[in-house]
């Protein structure tokens, strides 16, 4: 099959899960023999960006279109300007200070983006349309997320193909809107669910989150699991390790760093855990640095700064030397996660989890038998969960075990990417309909 995955892109600044999901499906469906196309959206996936091709701009670069949006001269600029605001390193730069992960100030942008062609970003929308038809062909296009539904009516009316979505964390994006750009987002996504076929959601508990915020219908929603390649992971058993608990994430408030550094000043002050060590990792962006300092200033009251350390590398080899070097995760997410992909590259390397009994924790961490949840999410209880597991060397051994195991039985990359394939080869008419039950049976 011709398959085009439409990705908005961070730039490499900080651990972007989704990014990651739509790069580990692109790869397995490729070694599958199937040619996919990356089409990115605002700015390169990853940091070396190493995911793009010389022939494949990037789309509704990120300072254009905000510059665009907010000041209407800009619309007028000529195509130099345009060539040079989407340019390698003003959008890396742009990576750097922007705080685009957060919609607060951006509700207007979102809400025109999702009116498509209808919406202030129509010349964008034809200028990708454009260069599809010119330099591809494809049977199927999947949108990374539903905050892209703006583009499913044009590309499937002018490329003539089903579009499909994803669904992952739209939620954490919408909800900290205003409630008037609120409604208006969750009404103008549910409205241009019509122009998709299928939406598939990363875990049965944000399939269920978002059939009530979209009003979909369940013959449209399904459930495929994210997934990893486990020869892509060195598998070492916990107990091997020294003791040292790792957070893997966005370095900010939204996942819990905060709290996972109190509970780790907490099992410090315990009898038996002196020796234990924090090390973090997870990139930031320009919104986080206030936070950041405060979480520094933190451990420095407590003396605790040489025991804690901030491993800048995240991508790829980086993030392999972080899981060699660490013996449980925790990432306390404040109000859980649709997947949170980083589970299955600590537990496909021996790394146990620890994680809030929110979102879509308990459903992977009860299917890969990897770890273990707590409630509710604070420091102190935290902490316990942490204690638990570092004092047993047996159980720590058990949970590594497990975890690798259960990634390798459930949560396989390439098995998943088949079951992705099974939906794309529906959609096209090519392929028996399945059941709009979970796809992983």
């Amino acid at each position: 099959m011709n398959i085009m995955h439409v990705i908005p892109g961070s730039g490499g600044s900080f651990y972007c899960g989704n990014c990651l999901r739509d790069a580990k499906f692109v790869e397995a469906m490729r070694r599958s023999d199937h040619r996919v196309v990356k089409l990115p959206m605002y700015l390169p996936l990853f940091a070396d960006e190493h995911d793009l091709s010389r022939d494949i701009p990037v789309f509704y670069g990120a300072v254009s279109l905000y510059l665009k949006q907010v000041f209407p001269l800009f619309r007028k600029a000529p195509a130099w300007m345009d060539r040079l605001l989407n340019s390698g390193p003003m959008l890396r730069l742009a990576s750097r200070f922007a705080g685009s992960t957060s919609a607060k100030g951006l509700e207007e942008m979102t809400i025109s983006m999702l009116l498509g062609e209808e919406g202030q970003q129509k010349e964008e929308l034809e200028k990708m349309v454009d260069w599809i038809a010119d330099n591809c062909k494809p049977d199927v296009i999947h949108l990374s997320n539903a905050l892209l539904l703006g583009l499913a009516q044009r590309l499937s009316e002018r490329m003539h193909v089903p579009v499909v979505c994803s669904l992952q964390d739209e939620d954490t994006w919408v909800d900290v809107m205003k409630p008037s750009a609120r409604e208006s987002v969750w009404k103008l996504m549910s409205g241009k669910a019509e122009h998709v076929v299928s939406f598939i959601a990363v875990s049965d508990y944000f399939a269920g989150v978002m059939k009530a915020k979209m009003n979909l219908p369940p013959e449209k929603l399904r459930t495929v699991h994210l997934g990893v390649d486990p020869a892509d992971y060195t598998f070492t058993a916990a107990d091997r390790k020294q003791r040292a608990i790792g957070f893997v994430s966005r370095m900010c408030h939204a996942n819990g760093l905060d709290i996972l550094v109190d509970a780790f000043i907490l099992l410090r002050q315990k009898p038996g855990f002196r020796d234990v060590r924090l090390v973090l990792t997870g990139g930031s962006t320009g919104d986080d640095r206030k936070f950041l300092a405060g979480i520094r200033n933190r451990l420095k009251e407590h003396e605790l700064t040489g025991q804690v350390e901030f491993h800048r590398d995240f991508e790829e080899k980086g993030l392999r030397d972080f899981l060699a070097k660490v013996s449980v995760v925790s990432v306390p997410v404040r109000n859980g996660e649709a997947f949170g992909i980083y589970l299955l590259e600590c537990m496909a390397s021996g790394v146990p989890v620890v994680q809030p009994a929110l979102g879509a924790f308990p459903e992977i961490i009860e299917r890969s038998g990897g770890g273990v949840t707590y409630e509710p999410n604070d420091p102190e209880h935290l902490a316990a969960a942490l204690a638990a597991v570092l004092e047993d060397p047996a159980r720590l051994d058990q949970l590594s075990r497990s975890g690798a195991g259960g990634v390798k039985q459930h949560f396989n990359i390439n098995l998943q990417a088949d079951r992705m394939i099974r939906i794309y080869k529906e959609a096209t008419g090519t392929a028996v309909p399945v059941s709009t039950a979970n796809e992983q049976n």
